[in-house]
């Protein structure tokens, strides 16, 4: 099934976007952990769209552990059924207490609920979120319509985009 909306229907997000949006992002989740002064023991990215989000969150929060869990749900644009391929380190994430997730976007939540179950105490952060998903995560900076396709940095390149409504 493709989730690839109408041409229309697009959200695109460039390099420094995704920065901006990320900083925005550990801003609200500065000293909201459960240790000492609000830290958080470690984050992990869901991978791969979470990495560049959970890297920028890391670093803004001077959190040095940082690990991936990596879960496929998406050939391209058609979502499939989910499934983990990577697990992060058990002695470091337990059942999530202290631990970030971050991810770049929830869409219908599926990948979310996977990772719920699996880690109950994780507090879970995504930069952009949908109203499907939203239920699943405690943080998230943007929301964006259901029928919305976000075009993410690492998927795109420059090039000439047709005017919304009419010709050049």
């Amino acid at each position: 099934m493709s989730t690839t909306p109408p041409e229309e229907k697009f959200f695109l997000v460039s390099w420094d976007q995704l920065h901006r949006d990320s900083r925005a992002l550990a801003w609200r989740l500065d000293k909201q952990g459960p240790g000492e002064e609000g830290a958080w023991r470690a984050v992990v990215a869901i991978t791969r769209g979470g990495m560049a989000p959970a890297v920028i969150v890391a670093r803004e929060l001077n959190i040095r552990v940082v690990d991936t869990i990596s879960i496929r749900s998406y050939a391209h644009t058609s979502q499939g059924e989910a499934e983990v391929l990577k697990h992060p380190d058990p002695n470091v994430v337990g059942d999530g207490e202290g631990i970030l997730i971050v991810d770049d976007l929830v869409d219908t939540g599926r990948t979310l609920e996977i990772v719920r179950r699996l880690y109950p105490k994780a507090h879970i952060a995504t930069v952009y979120a949908k109203p499907k998903g939203k239920p699943l995560v405690e943080t998230f900076v943007t929301e964006v319509s259901q029928d919305t396709w976000i075009h993410f940095p690492w998927d795109t390149a420059l090039q000439y985009v047709k005017p919304l409504r009419g010709v050049d």
